[in-house]
């Protein structure tokens, strides 16, 4: 596998230092090789190493643990990569307008040739995903998910992992209208609400919407945050949980900052001037843990009445592409999801009659988020099962 293309690869987020973390980082490291050499590929402990402290460390650990996130095989890089037709391609003005801007997303001190390469490369991947999935549609902010895959990872599997990801987690970003992307962003507000009242109240009465987190969300962050470090740390997150989990670290970007908000001049353009400028010292392992919490405590199942009366495609087909990401066996999905399908509505039946479930431990949240999507997909009689192993709260649905 190839060194990474950017400085610091390997530097902890948030500047953990000691012998502390020293000896937590090898045993993760050593966790994380025993998952990728079972047979199969254990995907649920590696999402738990994505989800937890750190992430997956070293770019070259996300080499080999991000296509198992997505279910791309490796073989991919035996294939040379296809040539793309630039002339006429209808994409091709706005895709390289939008790289020629990117100048920041490339490490500082990168030689201009290599550099330029680099662009041309990510031209190529993104107008080769377009061309083999016509349905797609490319949206201004979708170079910045692909250039940090390019920077992680080389051509090939770099364009393998983003059309995956491109008819999954932003699917909803690629229809040819907005609705998909405001539906998401319609989340936002009921999670804020549910832990902070006031702050969704001072949102509400300045009217300043959910705008301001477009560009969080559609480039999963990339777009805004200066250190490549977070950035990627994000990326590990994201891609071993649920594709609305984005909106959910926004709303904790934005109840983190609950001082700064209601102390700002209740003015829709003063608020929104101050939700779209990140602070660059977030701590980030805190905001990924409470993203979780959030999630299992306020699924999108529960909130989804609020925001409207239907799902995004990306949310709607997670449950089959996480089934086939966990067991690495694509092909039977379809066969068991027809198989359990009444089984799953069983047991939605079940967690809507449910009482509150208690707020899990770190440990279990961990597993619990790596896992939930697995036990729906699989459904009841599989629930129970995982259930008792890891003493998950029963009949808890945590999908839409």
């Amino acid at each position: 596998m190839k060194n990474s293309r950017r400085a610091g690869a390997s530097s902890p987020v948030n500047g953990r230092q000691g012998n502390d973390w020293d000896t937590r980082r090898k045993r993760k490291i050593a966790d994380i090789k025993h998952a990728l050499s079972a047979s199969p590929v254990d995907v649920a402990a590696l999402r738990r190493m994505a989800i937890s402290e750190g992430g997956l460390l070293t770019d070259e650990i996300r080499c080999q643990v991000w296509p198992r996130l997505l279910n791309v095989p490796l073989s991919v890089l035996d294939q040379e990569p296809e040539k793309v037709e630039r002339e006429n391609n209808k994409d091709y003005n706005q895709v390289l307008l939008d790289v020629r801007r990117s100048l920041r997303r490339f490490p500082p001190g990168m030689p201009d040739e290599q550099r330029e390469g680099l662009q041309e490369e990510l031209i190529d991947i993104i107008l080769r995903v377009l061309k083999h999935n016509p349905q797609l549609h490319y949206y201004q902010g979708y170079h910045d998910i692909v250039v940090t895959f390019l920077l992680v990872l080389e051509e090939r599997l770099a364009t393998a992992l983003v059309e995956k990801l491109s008819t999954h987690h932003l699917r909803d970003f690629m229809d040819p209208t907005m609705d998909n992307t405001k539906h998401i962003l319609n989340y936002l507000m009921p999670i804020i609400e549910r832990i902070n009242p006031d702050v969704h109240d001072f949102m509400q009465q300045a009217e300043v919407g959910t705008v301001f987190a477009l560009s969080w969300l559609i480039t999963w962050f990339g777009h805004v945050l200066s250190d490549f470090r977070h950035v990627v740390r994000l990326y590990d997150f994201f891609l071993a949980c649920h594709p609305l989990m984005p909106i959910y670290f926004a709303a904790v970007i934005v109840l983190y900052r609950e001082e700064e908000v209601l102390e700002c001049e209740c003015d829709m353009a003063m608020v929104h001037h101050l939700l779209s400028q990140i602070p660059q010292d977030l701590p980030y392992e805190t905001l990924i843990s409470r993203a979780g919490d959030l999630f299992v405590q306020f699924p999108p199942s529960e909130l989804a009445r609020e925001v409207a009366s239907h799902d995004g495609m990306a949310s709607s087909t997670f449950k089959d592409f996480d089934l086939a990401s966990t067991q690495q066996r694509p092909d039977s999905v379809l066969r068991r999801r027809r198989r359990q399908k009444q089984a799953a509505m069983d047991s939605a039946a079940a967690a809507a009659a449910s009482t509150a479930v208690a707020r899990p431990s770190a440990a279990r949240r961990f597993v619990r988020l790596a896992m939930m999507g697995l036990t729906v997909a699989l459904g009841a009689a599989a629930l129970a099962v995982v259930n008792s192993a890891l003493e998950w709260a029963p009949n808890l649905d945590l999908f839409p």
